[in-house]
């Protein structure tokens, strides 16, 4: 299935020589995707649960404007709406992310769909993160450049063109068209810096007021005083973590879903027993890391004869409900039914 997707390359071959150094554009990668149309596209924009902007092009100046939209009206020409996470809410966008799963689970982030009338584009810019621009209906002139090296595609339904970070940008809509981009996390070490501090400090950061009773008369009034640099750097040298605790805080950090990513919890007696499969909702992330796993934020262990049935869940997001019975996670699965993290058919 892959070696379609990427040309005639496999996933192995297409890592090695394209994946965050060159491009890749695939004549005919897939059949046109059709799963959503402009009013399908439309309607989730005005949901409050769901990302969503448009851009118009008003000569060399472009107005982006944030949903949710009590109301949209298409331009002819000029005009893109794009619509983020729409894999949680189209089960065949889900499926249609789940292809490129030979690129780990914690680095998939979700299937964001424009749909452009002509001359539409967001304008020139450059991601830091990878990105699969899948051509839906029409057809949309893509320019990409990165330093010397330049390139012109013209992508027409079901062609595929992958984007390293860095790589500039403009795709403008020659006619009608939607694009589906198919993108990926790359947290940047800074912003993972904050966060694990932060989670650190919800475990017991160490803490200490600074005191100085012994203070005497200051010589130099904006000098900082020594003792108080000596206490920082005491208080700072406390704070200790394990690769343990690395692994821990990146699997919540990963699960964690977005703030406007709501679950719908499932109370109803459908698929209770041993019979029929078990799915992960299309918005939950399962990851795990040794015998520890995570899901949508929160961090737990299981008995022994669990972790083997629970890893084939994560990895494959489906598994016979006989055999997490088996396993012992009987109860486990019914309480994340009710908080609509799984679905049972």
């Amino acid at each position: 299935m892959n070696r379609k997707l990427l040309g005639s390359l496999t996933a192995r071959e297409f890592l090695a020589r394209h994946w965050q150094k060159r491009p890749l554009f695939v004549r005919r990668a897939i059949s046109p995707p059709d799963f959503v149309n402009e009013r399908a596209l439309a309607a989730l924009a005005r949901r409050d649960d769901v990302e969503s902007r448009i851009v118009q092009r008003r000569g060399n100046r472009r107005e982006t404007a944030h949903g949710p939209f009590a109301e949209i009206k298409p331009r002819r020409t000029n005009w893109t709406i794009l619509v983020n996470g729409v894999n949680h809410h189209v089960a065949a966008a889900d499926e249609l992310l789940r292809r490129f799963s030979f690129v780990p689970q914690a680095r998939l982030d979700d299937v964001m769909v424009s749909y452009a009338t002509p001359g539409g584009g967001v304008g020139p810019h450059i991601d830091s993160y990878d990105v699969f621009l899948l051509q839906g209906a029409g057809r949309r002139r893509s320019t990409i450049s990165n330093g010397g090296n330049r390139a012109v595609y013209v992508a027409e339904p079901g062609d595929l063109l992958y984007l390293p970070p860095g790589w500039r940008h403009d795709g403008v809509a020659l006619e009608p068209c939607f694009t589906y981009s198919i993108g990926f996390r790359a947290p940047r070490g800074a912003e993972l810096a904050s966060a694990f501090l932060d989670w650190l400090h919800e475990r017991g950061l160490p803490d200490a007021r600074y005191r100085d009773p012994r203070l005497a008369p200051a010589r130099r009034a904006a000098e900082i005083p020594a003792p108080m640099i000596s206490f920082s750097q005491q208080a700072l040298g406390r704070i200790r973590w394990s690769r343990g605790d690395v692994a821990s805080f990146l699997g919540e950090y990963l699960s964690m879903p977005k703030p406007h990513v709501v679950f719908r919890a499932r109370n109803g007696t459908h698929g209770r027993g041993r019979g029929g499969m078990v799915r992960l909702d299309s918005k939950t992330q399962l990851l795990y890391a040794g015998a520890r796993f995570f899901i949508n934020g929160d961090a737990f262990t299981v008995a022994a004869r669990g972790v083997a049935a629970l890893r084939a869940l994560a990895d494959e997001r489906a598994l016979a409900a006989s055999a997490l019975a088996r396993a012992g996670l009987g109860r486990l699965i019914s309480q994340w039914q009710k908080r609509g993290y799984v679905e049972r058919h």
